[in-house]
């Protein structure tokens, strides 16, 4: 398989990378990453369609080989403004997979903008159930404490590389040493010491005062594209309900793939699952529409 090309578009003042597979005259499948990943990550999967999509995997902002937000925190509300911006830029209607946050940006985004999606995979990318948290100031006091600790946050330097493919085999005991090794040399850079990881590190203090996850259900009940959730069996417990009710029922068209022997990183822990569970999905690409 061709190694794929590197670009770079703009999106309030950031310059923001993305990696392409396949030919610009086929339709886009874009890929989304979670949270402290990058778009490398999704080699796997990407090759696996690039012969009948152009696959598009982005850096989202404070990731990858994207610029840093040039304020000090992140929040999903951010993401949606740089997804809407590449969507444009590929043609203004798209098919995605998301995972885990990116996962959840993507929702958000199909929900205030539904007219440019044809399709959704939602790897984890839902959310859990959790405590809700009550609005008004305490909400913003507990948001300034977390953002404030970052100030007191140390960058991890690994002295070798290997540490670092270390570090992300501890972070998921599944993945073979080959693509642990293949995050690490994506997700990782090399600086004075040793080796670190090219995400923002305030990336941590990502908010949900704009859109807090109790309401997330008033954005997907607006998506029309057909959406399928692929959760892992250990995250089943707590993905697969919300307020007692399927996730699914809370979108207009929607389903669930249970994937058994799997984490969070679904599509690292069983790929060929999830590949096959998303080729039946998909279906037959949509036809772009010639250009003038």
């Amino acid at each position: 398989m061709a190694e794929p090309w590197q670009h770079f578009y703009q999106s309030q003042r950031l310059r923001l990378a993305y990696w392409v597979w396949g030919n610009a005259d086929k339709p886009p499948l874009l890929m989304v990453h979670g949270l402290r990943d990058h778009s490398r990550s999704w080699d796997r999967i990407a090759e696996a369609f690039a012969d009948q999509y152009r696959v598009v995997a982005c850096d989202l902002r404070g990731h990858g080989d994207s610029e840093w937000t040039r304020g000090s925190t992140y929040e999903l509300n951010e993401f949606v403004l740089d997804l809407v911006a590449l969507i444009d830029l590929l043609g203004g209607r798209v098919s995605v997979i998301g995972h885990s946050m990116g996962g959840r940006a993507t929702l958000l985004t199909a929900g205030a903008f539904p007219e440019r999606f044809e399709r959704i995979v939602a790897i984890e990318g839902s959310g859990f159930e959790r405590e809700t948290l009550p609005r008004g100031p305490q909400r913003l006091r507990e948001w300034a404490q977390q953002a404030r600790a970052q100030e007191r946050r140390e960058t991890r330097v690994y002295r070798e590389f290997e540490d670092a493919v270390q570090r992300v085999r501890e972070a998921n005991p599944r993945l073979k040493p080959e693509m642990a090794e293949h995050l690490a040399r994506w997700g990782a850079h090399a600086i004075d010491g040793g080796f670190t990881w090219k995400y923002d590190p305030w990336a941590f203090a990502l908010s949900d005062l704009p859109v807090p996850p109790e309401e997330y259900h008033q954005y997907w009940a607006g998506i029309t594209a057909p959406v399928l959730h692929i959760i892992g069996s250990d995250g089943a417990p707590r993905r697969r309900m919300r307020d007692g009710q399927p996730v699914e029922s809370y979108f207009a068209d929607a389903r669930v793939d249970l994937v058994e022997d799997a984490g969070h990183w679904v599509h690292h822990d069983q790929p060929a699952a999830v590949i096959s569970a998303i080729k039946g999905f998909l279906g037959t690409p949509p036809v772009r529409p010639a250009r003038d």
